[in-house]
């Protein structure tokens, strides 16, 4: 069986690459949003047109990266969605609710100090968890069966 995984959340560490790494030989794809942030942030008005406005600004790029963000999320079958340390990721809740109306299997990985903020987050996961490494021992147990060495 294989597993199409979505990315979702924070931007600003590497922890898909890390994650990536540790799921090296599994069935499984993965999918993530635009993570370079310029791109991301002005990809609406680059290819629609400037906007005198931030909120039009900013509007027009979410638009264009929820085509992405919809189609990826609606494929998967797991959704995983970190919430990172240094930012309200705002987006990242949204995803998570988004993949939780849809019936998806979600992920959601945070550190132990955003545990309350992300509580009704938390309350709607099949697991939470706090590293890469352990969604890859998730990812390794739902497609082999096998537990961490």
């Amino acid at each position: 069986m294989h597993y199409a995984v979505y990315l979702a959340g924070e931007i600003h560490t590497d922890w898909r690459d890390s994650l990536i790494a540790a799921s090296d030989g599994l069935p499984v794809s993965f999918t993530a949003p635009v993570t370079d942030h310029a791109a991301s942030d002005d990809c609406g008005v680059a290819i629609l047109g400037a906007e005198p406005d931030k909120f039009w600004h900013d509007n027009k790029g979410a638009k264009l990266n929820a085509v992405r963000t919809r189609k990826a999320i609606e494929e998967a079958d797991i959704v995983v969605v970190r919430f990172g340390e240094k930012y309200k990721q705002w987006n990242a809740a949204f995803d998570a609710g988004y993949a939780a109306a849809l019936g998806k299997s979600l992920i959601v990985m945070h550190g132990a100090d955003h545990q309350h903020a992300l509580k009704e987050v938390d309350a709607a996961a099949l697991a939470v968890v706090e590293t890469p490494e352990h969604v890859a021992q998730i990812l390794r147990y739902v497609t082999e069966g096998t537990l961490p060495r």
